[in-house]
């Protein structure tokens, strides 16, 4: 019998429950998988306390990592005894599972220099940021970057690409701690959020001028200090919403600030097209195969700690990223 977190409400971690499922011979299109590590991610909390609203009851997670054990008709990418990872939204909500049926399509061959927690980890956070840095911008060499939630696991990722592409990084944090992980990750800037006013010490950093790119994945409390980080004609990438979603505005704020431009991207729009998938996928594999790019887990759950998984996730308690293992 295999093991599945659902909820049966939405609301706080508690209405998590670790469930006996049956699990099924895969039909068209899809295959059973057997997992081996889960990816924890902040986008789970939406789907858990409703943001993100969806049928109940309901699986939980979006993303892991395992050995395919059968396909159903017409899969041809994938066969029995392969190492994959997947991501998605709706079409892989139920990840918090020992073994589950799936869609096939979302599923990517895993090289085998990737181990499963490390694919766990970073398939998500991981395509996030390719696309953050491949796709988002025209970066040029010595530009300036703000980066909120700089030690989380988006943030270590995007700063050691951000190194890689050479730009430099101002990186937000909460802690002295958090302040030590994004150093270490490729921030040449540091700003405590809790004692420092962003805004203004980003234009003591850049001399006045301000950022060419901020990636915000605060939302609701960091708005406004984003805007008045950036440079003129600079671009704010609204990437979460960690404090509550960004408050209706009028567009002449933009202007009013340096005729800024606003985005709100979603990852589904980014690998949607397969060989545009594959090529960030690959991308992303390249680095952290050669050791390029590390990625961080600090934050180890077995299945039946998911009500404490995503209360430390909540209160910001982690650094990183965060699985589930088998």
């Amino acid at each position: 019998m295999a093991k599945a977190v659902r909820m049966h409400q939405t609301g706080g971690p508690e209405v998590l429950r670790l469930e006996d499922v049956e699990v099924g011979d895969p039909g068209p299109g899809q295959v059973r998988i057997r997992h081996v590590a889960v990816g924890l991610n902040y986008a789970d909390t939406y789907f858990r306390n409703g943001t993100y609203p969806v049928p109940l009851p309901a699986g939980m997670g979006v993303e892991a990592a395992g050995v395919v054990q059968a396909v159903g008709a017409g899969v041809t990418h994938v066969a029995a005894g392969d190492r994959v990872t997947y991501t998605g939204f709706l079409n892989t909500l139920g990840a918090y599972s020992t073994e589950r049926v799936v869609a096939a399509a979302p599923l990517i061959r895993l090289p085998e220099n990737i181990a499963f927690e490390t694919a766990a980890a970073m398939t998500m956070r991981g395509l996030t940021s390719a696309y953050l840095m491949r796709r988002i911008h025209a970066f040029r060499r010595g530009d300036t970057i703000l980066l909120h939630a700089a030690a989380g696991g988006v943030g270590l990722i995007v700063a050691q690409w951000a190194r890689l592409l050479g730009l430099n990084v101002i990186g937000t944090v909460s802690t002295e701690a958090k302040a030590d992980v994004a150093r270490a990750h490729g921030c040449q800037h540091i700003i405590d959020y809790t004692r420092e006013d962003v805004a203004s010490r980003v234009r003591e950093i850049t001399d006045g001028v301000g950022v060419s790119v901020v990636f915000d994945s605060v939302g609701k409390s960091t708005f406004m200090a984003s805007l008045d980080s950036l440079k003129r004609r600079g671009l704010l990438v609204c990437v979460g919403t960690a404090s509550g979603p960004v408050p209706p505005f009028d567009p002449v704020l933009l202007a009013m600030k340096g005729s800024v431009y606003v985005t709100r991207p979603a990852l589904a729009d980014y690998i949607a097209d397969p060989a545009e998938k594959a090529e960030l996928a690959g991308e992303l594999f390249d680095h952290v195969g050669a050791g390029r790019i590390r990625i961080e887990i600090n934050q180890r759950y077995a299945l039946e700690d998911a009500v404490q998984a995503h209360r430390d996730l909540e209160s910001r308690k982690t650094t990183g990223s965060s699985i589930f293992v088998i």
